[in-house]
């Protein structure tokens, strides 16, 4: 088509230059907004750093505390409302919330009063056991008491005989039954039924007994006080157990007879509510009670309502009462801003200190942070709960990779959904899914071959935003939300459009290439390659050939390839202005510079990098693409024409510097790739026998040359990475210079015979 071999005028591409009706869109925003702005970022400083995110941080704060609310109103306590109040954000109804957790708590601690599991032993009833014991035993001591001796008789009176046989032998007799009768007496005063038998067990015990026998009671009434789960309807039960104590009955059986009813009198209920358990189920009740909420949009109170507790409690809440702001959320918000501004910092400060010392970088992020938060805000005007399920968090999340980091992207993520969720009154739900969201948009544009694919990326991000409210509707049982699933659909198509939208402008504002804005570059119906294409034939392919290598060599040591591909077609654009001056153009005719001096050809072959920057300058290229036009040669030396000046001056000083090309030498791997991808294709071609061993020896010298001359000392290369260049630099071209089987040349009538019999079939 004649299209395709056009005249360029020279204010540029089609489409990129002035159009006959005037500047178009994309110059003015060139000229008036994109080259001061870049002006204006060219030189890193640390005070306009610090301003941008001092700035970004309150236009923030700014627009989280902002409010739609109506203007306060000054109600008490039964008023009549004057008009009706609508919560201009989620918010708890404290007092609702407490009536109802208090109401539950009593129904708790009924419920648990009545469960035995929430009953414990109580230690103080062991220990009035024994104080009654003690007591038990204080009246059976006494009893057992020797009686005070009766009065001495009076002179003359006759006493019995001392040591009298007969009475002497009947007093222990007698002696005894007095103290078992006063041992029953004792036991009955006690409220004790005991055997005489038992009764007189006791009468015979020593005092030295009579404290083992209260130690065994003790013990045994102790630790059935302390081990036994005593009801008031088990008591009775308990009591009836009380023989089968190990203490009780491992005694002889005259003391068991003893220890049984004393212990059984001691006995009492020994339960009580556990204060931990009750409490703990009182807790539990509190808590299994949700928080009742006022939704956004939702009315509070109705005009002409009379105004209770519960509606100044909101009001209050809401900061509506005399137009007072609700510091808490301010002060919150101020606190939760801190934190997320910090985590992006130290990630920043650590990981990616390049970003960290940016203005331009750190100028983008902030612009993209605070378009997602204000479409977050003007969300929060939609009276509808749906509303936050809207928020686009999947438009940084496809920008960010393309304009900044992938890493990078990650974390703003997170800080825009937690922005989101706290515009939408800490909404969980709306935190997951922009979440989501986010992070399926980061991952989605990791492979991005043209801006199509951003349609296709938006449609991931829409796919996981409606599954994940789909998986959030059926968790909670919220129909709502799966009602309204189609949503995040919505959201990432619209997150796709504003990215293919806003691209072009954010590249061109911030000087940044995407690999989208690459990928159009490698177009070959590019004007500029065009035109490289018809003018400089020969230096097209040659710029094709050492995109190739350079491309392989770049993956080789995880250099950008595609950078490296692209700056490859475009390195060798000055030629264009002289073509016939370089041989690869000469097409085997008559050789220019054999007619002028060797001054005068270096400076030819030199002007092409200047031509080159004036031409990428013309159409616009983006600078990154710029630089291998200016660094692809370095500060090398024009051998050939430095040895035919040296030759013809004939012993006379040549001042070698008038034959190095003017620089810089190359600043990144992308760009000495290219260096040496540029050196290598031509003398690989000037070969005549290109063998694979004299392609290999031919390429490592002339890295060798390079590495020694200098030329790589701000590349950053490495020697390893070197010799996977000259690896993947000999594996191209021995691919390219493979040898070929010569064809046999056919007779005529051998050819006329072969031929026939096809075109009888045809």
């Amino acid at each position: 088509m004649k299209r395709m071999g056009m005249k360029q005028e020279p204010g540029g591409a089609p489409g990129a230059g002035k159009p006959r009706g005037g500047p178009s869109l994309r110059e003015v925003w060139r000229t008036r907004v994109s080259v001061p702005v870049s002006e204006v970022f060219r030189k890193p400083s640390p005070t306009r750093r610090a301003l941008l995110v001092v700035g970004l941080f309150l236009i923030m704060f700014a627009l989280a505390v902002a409010s739609s609310a109506p203007d306060g109103v000054d109600w008490e306590v039964g008023d009549v409302a004057t008009r009706d109040v609508v919560a201009p954000r989620d918010v708890v109804n404290r007092h609702r919330t407490e009536q109802l957790r208090e109401e539950a708590a009593r129904q708790a601690l009924r419920e648990a009063e009545l469960d035995p599991v929430n009953w414990e032993i109580n230690p103080a009833e062991a220990l009035r056991s024994e104080e009654r014991l003690a007591a038990m035993f204080a009246v059976l001591r006494q009893a057992l008491a020797e009686p005070e001796a009766p009065e001495a008789p009076e002179d003359g009176e006759a006493g019995p005989p001392p040591g009298g046989e007969s009475e002497g032998a009947g007093e222990p007799e007698a002696d005894l039954q007095a103290r078992t009768a006063r041992v029953l007496d004792a036991f009955s005063e006690l409220g004790l039924d005991v055997s005489p038998r038992a009764a007189e067990t006791l009468a015979r015990m020593s005092a030295r007994e009579v404290d083992e026998l209260e130690a065994a009671v003790r013990s045994a009434a102790v630790n059935i006080m302390t081990t036994r789960r005593i009801g008031e309807m088990d008591l009775e039960r308990e009591r009836a157990t009380v023989a089968l104590h190990a203490g009780i009955r491992d005694a002889a059986e005259d003391r068991r007879e003893l220890m049984i009813p004393l212990v059984q009198s001691v006995m009492r209920p020994n339960l009580i509510p556990s204060p931990e358990k009750i409490e703990r189920a009182r807790q539990e009740a509190m808590r299994g009670v949700a928080e009742v909420r006022i939704r956004e949009g939702q009315i509070i109170i109705r005009r002409g309502d009379q105004v209770e507790l519960e509606h100044i409690l909101l009001l209050q809440d809401l900061g509506l009462v005399d137009g007072r702001p609700d510091y808490g959320f301010v002060a919150g918000v101020l606190v939760l801003q801190l934190l997320l501004f910090t985590m992006v910092g130290v990630y920043l400060y650590q990981q990616r200190p390049d970003i960290f010392r940016s203005d331009a970088q750190l100028a983008l992020m902030g612009l993209i942070v605070l378009l997602v938060t204000a479409l977050a805000k003007v969300g929060t005007f939609i009276p509808w709960e749906g509303s936050g399920f809207l928020v686009p968090v999947g438009l940084a999340g496809l920008l960010f990779p393309l304009l900044v980091d992938s890493r990078v992207a990650l974390i703003v993520i997170i800080m825009l959904a937690v922005m989101a969720a706290a515009l939408y009154g800490l909404d969980g739900r709306v935190f997951i899914v922009a979440l989501a969201g986010g992070i399926s948009a980061v991952y989605s544009v990791s492979r991005v071959s043209q801006r199509s694919d951003l349609t296709r990326a938006g449609f991931i991000v829409g796919g996981t935003s409606f599954l994940t409210m789909v998986a959030l509707g059926l968790l909670r049982s919220d129909m709502f939300i799966i009602q309204y699933s189609f949503l995040g659909v919505v959201t990432g198509l619209v997150s796709a459009v504003g990215t293919i939208g806003l691209l072009p402008y954010l590249e061109t504002l911030f000087r940044i290439t995407s690999s989208i804005r690459l990928l159009e570059l490698s177009n070959p119906n590019h004007p500029l390659l065009r035109k490289l294409l018809m003018e400089a034939p020969g230096s097209y392919h040659h710029s094709i050939l050492v995109g190739n290598l350079a491309e392989a060599a770049a993956e080789a040591i995880g250099a950008d390839p595609l950078l490296v591909r692209v700056g490859a077609q475009y390195h060798d654009i000055g030629k264009t202005k002289r073509p016939y001056f370089f041989v690869e153009n000469q097409f085997g005719g008559e050789n220019p510079h054999d007619k002028i001096s060797p001054t005068l050809s270096t400076l030819i072959v030199i002007s092409h990098v200047k031509d080159g920057v004036e031409l990428a300058q013309e159409y616009q290229l983006p600078p990154v693409i710029v630089d291998f036009i200016k660094e692809h040669h370095g500060t090398d030396l024009v051998k050939y024409f430095y040895q035919k000046a040296v030759e013809a001056a004939q012993g006379e000083p040549v001042d070698e510097q008038d034959f190095r090309y003017p620089g810089p030498k190359p600043q990144s791997k992308e760009t000495a790739l290219v260096m040496l991808a540029d050196g290598v294709e031509a003398a690989v071609r000037s070969l005549s026998r290109p063998t694979p061993g004299r392609i290999e020896g031919l390429v490592r010298r002339l890295i060798k040359e390079r590495l020694e001359s200098g030329q790589l000392d701000e590349s950053n290369l490495t020697l390893r990475d070197l010799d996977k260049i000259a690896d993947a630099f000999v594996r191209v071209l021995t691919g390219i210079f493979h040898k070929r089987v010569e064809y046999p040349e056919l007779k005529e009538h051998e050819l006329r015979k072969a031929v026939e019999p096809e075109a009888r079939r045809a």
